[in-house]
């Protein structure tokens, strides 16, 4: 973004915390509107750009101790606008204002209960001096020593300096994460920084955000053409109506089919494009192609970035048929640029890489257009309603890039994925016949790199195992596993068994995540 924003603005000094977008998540949801800058990023033309009328700074994986550790710039302690410290956050503004924040104490991870021992303006409405409020911690320093004006206003029995603040330079620091769920209050602690402590009165939408997007790919693209890369998922469809509202006929979509989507994708995708919205879209067969290349592959890591190179063969290829487009348009979301690469340059760790981030080859010739890469799953969403897209298809689970490719560990061959296309198809069809597929955040059937023996009817059988795969979440950065019951099991189980040749044996995945991904490659 490159002209001053229209709206009141939160600035949030991203320090590498792998959870710093969840505290822009928060935010959005109380109309508020803010940026995330690396620490390193937020020079004086920046602050001077933003105006910001409240300053939070994140969490991340360092200690002020160590040699060049993430400072934040000082000029954000001189701006006369309220500063709040989340975890590292907060011994950064205290190292930096003239206390003291040391390593080699008690870890804490986890829940934890914070008492206040005063009245603060942080906690109104969630706990009074005395009370307890629970609250999820995640560090291994603390705070040593306060810098001049401040004192503690709350603490937890690991954390005696769970919650500082200067009232009267409205600075405030807390020790836990309120960004995340597993903090009950945490959207109410952040509200009463944003409306109570620093006035804001929320003035940001989604609509806000669909018009601001138009605006900068306009910007970005000028008179020149973007080729938009159809998945066959939410994302990439919200992405292509989003761009083609901004520059109409400059876009082309390429819908690659890789022969590893799911049941009958190719035709629900190219009929919703051609026939709902008259967008230019090319369906390009490229299945003899991808499974070529990936014959053989095995390893995870090889096959997304195989996958990454041969998506770019053929979009460079339908580019030049498109009269040499410069762009290349994709639903790229903040979580998978958080479990590829460091976010903006900053500290923190890579996950795994994404076909359309880390997958991607650097001899690209295309320039990205990525409208979407600050949003989470249900904002996405919440933008497709804006942009009048079908309630049907915006309700879709996510469907992956590489497709049932990370569906299918080990080798790829036609069989195997015409087994799990079909077993997955089943999977969904009992999951809508039961009430449950808007319950879910995400389902998928993998099939597994191992054969067991079986017997059906008279005989022995040795064939594939089936994994089933469903889970609740917010925006993907954590879920948990869909409790299903077990009649449900059991006939899905059944009808996979008995309906697809060459599956013996069904398992359920109860993997939360962390400490797995969703998907499982």
């Amino acid at each position: 973004m490159t002209t001053p924003p229209a709206h009141e603005t939160c600035l949030i000094v991203d320090f590498g915390s792998q959870v710093t977008q969840l505290i822009a998540r928060r935010l959005r949801e109380m109309d508020i509107y803010c940026e995330i800058h690396p620490f390193n990023h937020v020079d004086d033309a920046l602050i001077d750009r933003l105006a910001p009328k409240a300053v939070i700074l994140s969490g991340g994986p360092a200690s002020v101790e160590d040699e060049g550790s993430p400072r934040a710039n000082q000029r954000l302690f001189e701006l006369g606008c309220p500063v709040l410290g989340i975890c590292y956050g907060q011994m950064a503004m205290v190292h930096q204002l003239g206390g003291k924040a040391e390593g080699g104490h008690h870890r804490e991870f986890g829940r934890a209960f914070v008492k206040l021992s005063e009245k603060s303006a942080l906690f109104e409405g969630v706990a009074a001096p005395g009370e307890e409020a629970e609250v999820w911690m995640s560090h291994g320093d603390r705070v040593t020593a306060l810098p001049p004006g401040f004192h503690v206003q709350g603490a937890s029995p690991n954390a005696p300096y769970a919650v500082l603040a200067d009232p009267s330079r409205r600075f405030y620091g807390v020790m836990f994460h309120p960004e995340v769920v597993h903090t009950p209050q945490g959207a109410r602690l952040l509200r009463n920084f944003t409306h109570g402590i620093a006035g804001m009165s929320g003035d940001w939408t989604m609509a806000a955000y669909k018009d601001q997007a138009i605006a900068q790919i306009r910007e970005q693209v000028g008179e020149g053409r973007v080729i938009c890369g159809l998945s066959g998922g939410v994302d990439s469809s919200v992405a292509a109506v989003l761009i083609h509202q901004a520059i109409g006929d400059q876009l082309t979509c390429v819908f690659v089919d890789t022969g590893m989507m799911r049941m009958n994708e190719a035709e629900e995708v190219v009929t919703l494009f051609r026939d709902h919205y008259n967008i230019p879209l090319v369906h390009a067969d490229e299945s003899g192609l991808f499974l070529g290349e990936l014959a053989g592959v095995t390893d995870p890591e090889a096959k997304r970035k195989t996958i990454g190179r041969l998506f770019i063969d053929v979009f460079e290829k339908h580019a030049a048929d498109a009269g040499g487009a410069e762009f290349l348009a994709q639903g790229t979301l903040y979580p998978d640029v958080i479990e590829s690469v460091s976010v903006s340059g900053g500290p923190s760790v890579t996950i795994k890489s994404h076909h359309n981030v880390g997958g991607l080859p650097e001899r690209m010739n295309m320039k990205l257009v990525e409208p979407l890469r600050e949003l989470f799953k249900d904002e996405v969403r919440a933008l497709g309603h804006e942009l009048g897209l079908p309630e049907a298809f915006i309700g879709r689970h996510p469907f992956p890039g590489p497709g049932l490719a990370i569906r299918c560990p080990g080798e790829i061959t036609r069989e195997k994925l015409e087994i799990l296309r079909q077993a997955d198809a089943i999977y969904l069809d009992e999951m809508r016949k039961a009430g449950l597929y808007d319950e879910i955040w995400q389902a998928f059937a993998v099939l597994l790199p191992v054969r067991t023996v079986g017997v059906m009817g008279d005989g022995r059988t040795y064939d594939h195992v089936c994994a089933l795969r469903a889970v609740t979440s917010v925006d993907g950065m954590t879920a948990d596993y869909f409790p299903f019951g077990h009649d449900f099991l059991g006939r899905t189980a059944n009808r996979i068994i008995n309906e697809v040749k060459g599956i013996n044996r069904v398992v359920y995945d109860v993997t939360s995540k962390p400490p797995g991904t969703i998907e499982w490659e």
